[in-house]
């Protein structure tokens, strides 16, 4: 009985971590640890030394266990995206998490591909 209440505790706290997303602040300074490509922010497009590919490309990540698996999730897809454009980097345009059900949300990202020298 007691293993039963422990792995219904556990449930409920991957549960609860699953549905909470992360501030913008914790997504800048995770993404980038994230992703082999580049991250370029919107202040350092003007001085940087990249070439715009694609523009509003948009990203629904499959659904992570927590907020950091969905941007890990995310960033795999924002990689393959700038492979396939033929870049190297990036600029995160936006993102949210959107409720998927009452229990479930998942990460959506918007970003541009980019080639820098």
């Amino acid at each position: 009985m007691n293993k039963l209440i422990k792995l219904n505790l556990v449930g409920v706290i991957l549960f609860l971590a699953s549905c909470t997303s992360m501030s913008p602040l914790q997504v800048h300074n995770t993404l980038p640890t994230l992703t082999k490509s580049k991250y370029v922010t919107q202040s350092e497009i003007e001085t940087s030394n990249c070439k715009p590919l694609t523009k509003n490309r948009s990203y629904v990540a499959p659904i992570g266990m927590t907020p950091k698996n969905d941007l890990t999730n995310a960033a795999k897809g924002i990689d393959e995206w700038v492979q396939i454009d033929g870049g190297n980097a990036y600029i995160l345009k936006s993102f949210n998490w959107v409720n998927v059900d009452q229990e479930t949300t998942q990460l959506h990202v918007d970003f541009d591909t980019l080639l820098c020298e």
